[in-house]
């Protein structure tokens, strides 16, 4: 993204100061962080191994190895932990994948390359786009990871994006109210997921961590994703934090699973 592109956007400076991370938000912030040094890793530490990269996690966040967390920290919405999706897909397979998922196919979202699987999903697809309904499982949380970048890269939808994919609460009404009175900026994002890192798996909760080439190297953002109501949905960050923090810079793709269609 030139400086130019960074200069138009709206939202540059209300995500540096505010957080406000929807749309292009994301993608974009991502950029200007990079370029500005403003609350993300220096540049320098591009030049670092790829394992001080992951410093930048919180430090309670549960080790990534085991990938997997207790049941107690899971969201249990009262229903059967291995249901069906809204759409009727099976759970499946509940291991965290740590190769790349076999996808059907991948298609363009909103400008952005994303899978698509029979079997984990998208399972619908909105007049507008809108990708959703996934398998109840680590996998499927990841094919609605790749999906909810897609999602927001599209500015122009800010308002119905947000209702759709963020867990209902104060925090997403927080953010509605903000991105309501926001304008838009005219190009949509075209970075695109390269690959993953599975940073915590519950049965109802999974955090995902998703690599993008920015000029010479990688950044990473955070999503956690929620069971909700038979879908995978976006766990929204408290007001004034940032959706997809912390984010990270990487050398390389050594820390992730490497998962593209381009």
């Amino acid at each position: 993204m030139s400086k130019d592109q960074d200069q138009k956007s709206p939202y540059g400076a209300g995500f540096i100061a505010a957080c406000i991370v929807v749309g292009a938000v994301l993608i974009c912030g991502v950029v200007i962080i990079f370029a500005s040094g403003h609350g993300a890793t220096p540049a320098s530490a591009a030049a670092q191994p790829p394992a001080a990269s992951t410093s930048a996690q919180p430090t309670d966040e549960p080790a990534p190895a085991p990938a997997t967390s207790s049941a107690g920290a899971a969201e249990t919405n009262g229903t059967d932990k291995r249901q069906t999706s809204a759409c009727g897909l099976p759970a499946g397979d509940q291991a965290v994948p740590s190769t790349a998922p076999a996808a059907d196919s991948w298609d363009v979202s909103r400008r952005v390359v994303v899978p698509h699987s029979s079997t984990y999903g998208p399972g619908k697809t909105d007049t507008d786009g809108f990708r959703h309904c996934f398998a109840h499982s680590p996998t499927g949380a990841v094919y609605a990871a790749y999906s909810a970048i897609a999602a927001i890269a599209d500015q122009s939808k800010l308002v119905p994006t947000v209702t759709k994919l963020m867990v209902p609460g104060p925090a997403t009404d927080s953010l509605l109210r903000q991105v309501a009175t926001a304008a838009p900026s005219g190009d949509p994002s075209t970075v695109q997921v390269v690959g993953y890192r599975i940073i915590d798996a519950g049965q109802d909760r999974v955090t995902v961590m998703l690599a993008m080439p920015v000029e010479s190297v990688y950044m990473s953002a955070n999503l956690t994703l929620v069971w909700h109501q038979g879908d995978w949905r976006l766990q929204p960050p408290p007001p004034g934090e940032a959706v997809g923090a912390p984010f990270s810079q990487h050398r390389d793709l050594g820390d992730f699973v490497k998962w593209s269609g381009i």
